[in-house]
């Protein structure tokens, strides 16, 4: 796409997993470059804050964007003064209304505010804050003491209020009863109907980027996994993309084609697990014991071949942690065709179950225009007619050689997220034979030196970023390397989770419908509550 000629574009160091690009604006090119994309179909990928006055006076602000091309990083510097202590910056939200979570989550960190947010109709309650710190404490400025604790201050959260005949509040949460994390829902609801939900999450927020700045640069993969256990491969990826892109490490090819078959297994085992989970929701216990059954088989392969059930440490910077063993292979191809014909088979008693299909089909829609205009990523999107996939428009190793088929249905409904599933187990299955080959095709040898490189010691203030399409969708990690280049520091880490983006969705998928299909259409969603809280 044709950028905006006052850009000063300059491309993010390279080796990266997709091309990058930074360019610095000022307010109104902040605002102007943000509308131009829009009109190019480009999507806001996330949107941090950062304190750098302790090098030259200013607060940042930062946008990524995913264009088709691949991601532009754009950055807006605001200098401070005693008069403006607390700067301001043009607000994205009416260009892109995904951004506005976001800016609330930057105040409450930063204490810098979008300017609508001061206007009186403007949304200003905090996101993330739960009275965890006082309103006038920012825990991500550098001037303030992260480590020291502080009271807990609870107070009333301002839901909004639907009046009407016949109108009443449901709350649900944020403690629920099953083993999941908090999050409240308040539905206004007239019978069973529901008029509106609101959500408000920020429960589970771990404080993930003061943690980085603790950690070596060699040891931030390991947080990263853990930001979002269900896509630590994806996560931990997306790190190691973004400190070899710094160092410029180039991966050995094996090591890129283990790491794909980590991520593949990830998604098998969230796809399975999530099948299951869909026909129990829909009252077919049936499906969960059996989808149970083959995401148990997976894990076990993941165990003997990979080394751990769950690959929180498997994807390490300059590489895997271990190689696959010698009769690895054959064992997965044996698991591979197992989890072929049993899910061809489930998906046939699912399409052919009448009661499935009565909760499934109509329910939770997402039209494609509101997944458009509201920034939907991932699987939500797809699913929704929007045909998005990293792994297909912008290829990284070893997608690049092996290329991905982008499933996609239209109907926007919990049965077009089940849909997608089962098409992306078959083209999972497919990629993991296919990378498979590639390891036993000789090309890439197995020699003990091929599955892991050192990565060197990093410059002070260097940028890089990753960018790796998890099961659930995109993930980003900016990281910028701090001063102490012989310890090699970390900065400042900005992880971002697609369900920023996808959680706000719900919020219209469930006008309508009634809410014993609440449960059924979140878990078709399936979001990251610990990804988004960070």
């Amino acid at each position: 796409m044709k950028l905006p000629e006052f850009l000063e574009l300059q491309l993010l160091p390279l080796p990266a997993n997709l091309p990058a690009g930074r360019a610095r604006a000022d307010c109104r090119q902040w605002l102007q470059l943000a509308a131009t994309l829009r009109e190019s179909g480009a999507r806001l990928l996330a949107l941090w804050g950062a304190d750098d006055r302790d090098r030259d006076g200013c607060f940042r602000i930062y946008a990524a964007y995913l264009l088709t091309e691949g991601v532009l990083l754009a950055e807006h510097a605001m200098e401070t003064t005693e008069a403006t202590a607390d700067p301001v910056y043009p607000s994205l939200a009416a260009i892109f209304p995904v951004a506005q979570r976001m800016q609330r989550a930057v105040y409450d960190l930063l204490g810098i505010a979008a300017e609508e947010s001061l206007g009186p109709e403007a949304d200003r309650r905090g996101w993330l804050r739960h009275g965890g710190w006082p309103e006038n404490f920012f825990p991500l400025r550098r001037d303030v003491d992260g480590s020291q604790q502080r009271p807990n201050i609870s107070a009333p959260y301002p839901f909004v209020m639907v009046e009407g005949s016949g109108v009443h509040e449901i709350a649900v949460g944020p403690v629920h009863a099953g083993t999941i994390e908090p999050g409240h829902f308040r539905f206004s609801v007239v019978g069973e109907k529901m008029l509106r939900l609101e959500e408000r999450l920020g429960y589970t927020h771990k404080g993930v980027a003061r943690l980085f700045e603790t950690m070596p640069q060699s040891g931030g993969h390991r947080l990263a996994a853990r930001i979002s256990g269900d896509a630590a491969v994806a996560f931990s990826w997306a790190y190691c993309a973004a400190l070899e892109s710094i160092t410029g490490t180039t991966c050995p090819a094996r090591a890129t084609l283990l790491r794909a078959l980590a991520l593949e297994h990830e998604r098998l085992a969230n796809h399975l697990g999530d099948l299951g989970a869909l026909g129990n929701d829909a009252g077919f216990a049936f499906g969960l014991t059996h989808f149970s059954r083959l995401k148990e088989d997976l894990l076990r392969s993941n165990a003997a071949a990979f080394g751990a059930r769950y690959l929180l440490d498997y994807v390490v910077p300059g590489g895997v942690a271990v190689d696959l063993p010698a009769e690895a292979p054959a064992r997965l191809l044996e698991l591979y065709a197992d989890l072929e014909q049993s899910a061809t088979n489930l998906r046939s008693i699912y399409d052919e179950h009448a009661g499935l299909q009565d909760r499934f089909r109509g329910t939770g829609r997402l039209q494609q225009s509101v997944a458009e205009k509201l920034g939907a990523l991932g699987l939500v999107a797809r699913a929704s007619g929007i045909a998005r996939d990293l792994r297909v428009d912008n290829p990284w190793p070893p997608y690049d050689n092996i290329a991905a088929k982008c499933i996609v249905q239209s109907a926007g409904d919990v049965a077009a997220r089940v849909q997608i599933r089962f098409d992306e187990v078959y083209e999972s299955l497919r990629l993991c034979r296919a990378f498979l080959q590639e390891l036993s095709a000789g090309t890439v040898p197995a020699s003990a030196g091929q599955v892991n490189i050192p990565v060197p010691a990093a410059a002070p203030y260097q940028l890089g970023l990753g960018v790796i399409e998890s099961w659930r969708g995109p993930v980003l990690i900016v990281l910028e390397t701090g001063p102490d280049a012989a310890n090699g520091t970390i900065r400042r880490c900005h992880a971002h989770d697609p369900s920023w983006q996808n959680w706000p969705l719900i919020e219209y998928a469930v006008i309508g419908d009634i809410v014993p299909d609440f449960p059924l259409i979140n878990k078709s969603f399936n979001l990251s509550y610990s990804g988004q809280d960070g």
